[in-house]
This record gives C-alpha cells, sequence and structure tokens, in this order.
C-alpha cells in the first residue's frame, strides 16, 4: 500500500518540478514575435531581416541584461493582412496572448496593422512596425501616449513622407525628360492601388503634381491584388502620359510593369512599386519591367553609409534577394537590443524610455523619432537628408541600379536630383548610375 501511495506521489513531484522549474528557463530567453503576410515576399523580408539579427545577437552569446544572457527566440506569425484582416488580429492574438511574446515587429496593411496595434497595447507589448505606412498609427501615440506608447514605426517613414519623397523622385525625373526630349509639360497618370494607406496620398498628388508645373492626366486605383491593368493602360496611352505615378504595394506591381512593358508604352514609371523591389522581378515580369523605377531602401552597389554595403551583401549572399523596408526587422531587432542592455531591463516602459529618444545610425541612414509640434512623442522616424530618404533604383537590362537621389545644394536646402551635382558633398551617396529613358520613348519622341 505504502508503495502504490509513493508512485501516485511520483507524478505531481514532477508537475511540481517543471512548474518551479520553468520559469528560471524561460528567464534565459528573449520572445519576438514576427508577424507578416509570409506567404508574400514582404512578409519573407521581415522574416529573413529577424533571422539574421537573431543569428548574430545570439551567436555572441544572447543579450546582455545585466549579469544575465539571454537568447533570442522568434515566433512566426502569418498575417495573411492581404486576403484576411480577422487573420490578421487572430495572429497577434496568438502572439501576445499563447506565445507571451516579449515585443512583436512586423506587419504590412495599415488597416490590418491597426487591429493589430490595438492588441498589443492591450498587452503593454512592444510593437514595432516595418511596413505599415499611415500616419494614424503614430498620430494614436501623441493622442493617448499611456496606452499607445508601445508603438514605434520601424521603416518606412509615413505616407507623408512617402508621398514628398514620390514628389522629389518624379521631379528628378521630369526634369531630365523636359531636358532630353524637349517637352513643354509634362503630363502624369497617377496609378494607385486601392487601400487606406494611399487615399492621402492621391489627394496630394492630385493637387500638388499641377503646382510642381505637371498636368495630371487621370488617376486609376486597381485593387491591390489585381491581375489584369490593361485597360487602364491603355486609358493612360490615349491620355499621352509622360510618366506613371505608381503607388502599389500589393502584386498589381507585377501586372502593371509587364503589361507596360509588353505594350511598349511611351512612359515611364516612377513611384512606389514594391513588387519591383524583388531581385526576381525581371524573371517574373519576363524582362518587361526593363526601366521601371521605383523608391526603396537597398540597392546593391549603392553604400549611404558605412554599414550599407557589407548588411546587403550580407543580406543578399544568405538569402539570394535584396533587402527591402520590411526587412529592417533586422535594424529594429538591433536597435532593441541594444537599448535593452543600456536600459538593463527587459521592462518594456524602460525600453521605450530610451528607445524613443535614441538616434541611430543604420544601413539605410540615421534613424531618428518625431515629436509634434505640440511636443508630444509620435514615434515616427524622421525623414529627409541627414536621416532616411530612401533609394530609388531602375531596372536596366536584368540589373537593379541605383539612379536616385543625388543632392544638389539649392540654398536655403538641398535639392534631389538623377543628374549629380557638380562636386561631391556630405549627403554623397556612393555608388549611383545614370538614369536611363526607355529607347522606344526617345523613338517616339523624336518621331
Amino acid at each position: 500500500m505504502q508503495r502504490l501511495r509513493w508512485f501516485g506521489f511520483i507524478p505531481l513531484l514532477c508537475l511540481f518540478m517543471i512548474v518551479t522549474c520553468f520559469p528560471v528557463m524561460a528567464a534565459d530567453v528573449y520572445k519576438i514575435g514576427i508577424i507578416g503576410p509570409m506567404q508574400f515576399a514582404q512578409g519573407k523580408g521581415m522574416w529573413n531581416g529577424a533571422e539574421m539579427a537573431a543569428d548574430e545577437i545570439n551567436a555572441t552569446g544572447g543579450i546582455k541584461v545585466g549579469n544575465r544572457k539571454l537568447k533570442i527566440e522568434l515566433y512566426k506569425a502569418d498575417s495573411n493582412e492581404f486576403i484576411s484582416i480577422p487573420t490578421a488580429v487572430s495572429a497577434m492574438q496568438d502572439l501576445v496572448q499563447r506565445d507571451k511574446v516579449n515585443m512583436v515587429t512586423g506587419g504590412f496593411r495599415t488597416e490590418a496593422v491597426l487591429a493589430m496595434q490595438d492588441i498589443a497595447m492591450d498587452n503593454k507589448t512592444l510593437f514595432i512596425g516595418t511596413g505599415a505606412a499611415h500616419p494614424e498609427l503614430c498620430a494614436r501615440v501623441a493622442r493617448d501616449y499611456d496606452r499607445y506608447k508601445y508603438w514605434f514605426r520601424g521603416s518606412p517613414f509615413n505616407s507623408n513622407y512617402l508621398v514628398k519623397a514620390s514628389f522629389n523622385q518624379v521631379r528628378s525625373v521630369a526634369t531630365h525628360l523636359k531636358k532630353q526630349l524637349e517637352i513643354d509639360r509634362v503630363k502624369v497618370a497617377i496609378v494607385a492601388e486601392k487601400a487606406m494607406w494611399v487615399d492621402s496620398m492621391v489627394k496630394e498628388s492630385e493637387s500638388f503634381l499641377p503646382k510642381m508645373g505637371m498636368e495630371v492626366v487621370g488617376t486609376w486605383r486597381p485593387a491591390a491584388n489585381a491581375q489584369d491593368v490593361s485597360a487602364e493602360l491603355a486609358a493612360i496611352q490615349r491620355g499621352g502620359a509622360h510618366i506613371i505615378f505608381t503607388i502599389v504595394s500589393g502584386s498589381v506591381g507585377g501586372p502593371l510593369a509587364r503589361q507596360a512593358g509588353e505594350m511598349k508604352l511611351p512612359a515611364v514609371q516612377v513611384g512606389i512599386n514594391v513588387e519591383a523591389q524583388k531581385t526576381n522581378f525581371w524573371q517574373e515580369t519576363r524582362g518587361m519591367c526593363n526601366y521601371v523605377m521605383t523608391i526603396t531602401s537597398y540597392v546593391r552597389g549603392a553604400e549611404i553609409n558605412e554599414m550599407t554595403g557589407p548588411f546587403v551583401e550580407e543580406y543578399y549572399n544568405r538569402f539570394g534577394d535584396v533587402p527591402t523596408m520590411t526587412s529592417d526587422t533586422y535594424t529594429v531587432i538591433k536597435s532593441v537590443v541594444d537599448s535593452i542592455e543600456k536600459a538593463g531591463s527587459i521592462n518594456n516602459d524602460k525600453i521605450v524610455a530610451h528607445f524613443e529618444d535614441k538616434v541611430t545610425v543604420i544601413p539605410s541612414g540615421l534613424r531618428a523619432y518625431e515629436k509634434d509640434e505640440q511636443g508630444r512623442h509620435l514615434h515616427d522616424v524622421k525623414y529627409g537628408p541627414g536621416f532616411t530618404t530612401g533609394l530609388g533604383f531602375q531596372w536596366q537590362e536584368g540589373k537593379m541600379v541605383a539612379v536616385w537621389p543625388h543632392f544638389k545644394w539649392m540654398a536655403p536646402y538641398f535639392e534631389y536630383s538623377v543628374e549629380p551635382p557638380e562636386k561631391s558633398n556630405e549627403l554623397t551617396i556612393k555608388g549611383l548610375q545614370p538614369y536611363v529613358i526607355p529607347p522606344w520613348m526617345l523613338a517616339a519622341f523624336k518621331k
């Protein structure tokens, strides 16, 4: 009988040991959730960047917090946010409530990220975005700091700045076209996907491009996942556009570039096309993306600072692709770890206090955080010369070639250009090459 009682006690003893030991084991781990559309290039970039950062940090022993070393554990969550916002919400709930991660990074579609943001804030979980661009995500921080202070934007800069960067890109190319093709007034067609982050950019584009001396011939809003835009392109051709100003992040970027190339449309594509940032975009479009230009964060051969080249090459050698803005999960994790080690704690309030005031050199420039006109924290990244400006690259005969921005000092500010200044300056980016006008466009205007 006593033996039976002893055997009955063994499972209880084992359970006690598991319960008491688990917190000790968990204390040696820092959990990071990576959330994004993992079946798409944007999500894959998020995971690749995070994996690369975690491997580098763990190889040195982990995160140093006082006398302890914490190893990073990554948790992948497929948000499927291009297709289903409820799926994105569920994926975030699993990360913060089931997996109990210390922080989350990623998120791409603003409509989904707004919902994911609330879940993270409910659980006081640090959430740093690397894709969604709408200013509302950071405006919430200023309006209700105590609730939303755990949110930061890691990349890209917000859509207001994206449109400014895109305008500077368009103006640079338009100036080049006017000079080379002897055009009096450049005509622009706006092609922007149906998405929340784009809405304000379209309105701004329609009002500001004419102020820049250009004529807007029309605005087209295909679905973000549209597979056929031939009708839109035919209308653009009838409108006589010289520039197609693209604001697309979804899969529609592929058909847009491919079909315009097949038509040999005598208009250049300039702006935002996230799909075009992929290394295999040339193969996907069967070379029809030739001369398409888009803004991005990284291009092989273009060095914004001394960190750019090594980061891009290491990423390319490991994953066979060029990092995009979503791959800035790498810089986010590196920066958070630095704040943890300097704060000496993994407490999110202490991390936030250190993180929001730090200025960090990263491969894409200088990351610093803004305050609004009232001096309230926004946790939004600063944009402009000396901080982050993005790169413009053009597909040229199967290669991604960085062509923008050159910086020319035009007092009292720097002017963006696709042509280099007479003398290099402190903002000069190494490795930029000349912008190329498509030969069929040159031929059309010579006629």
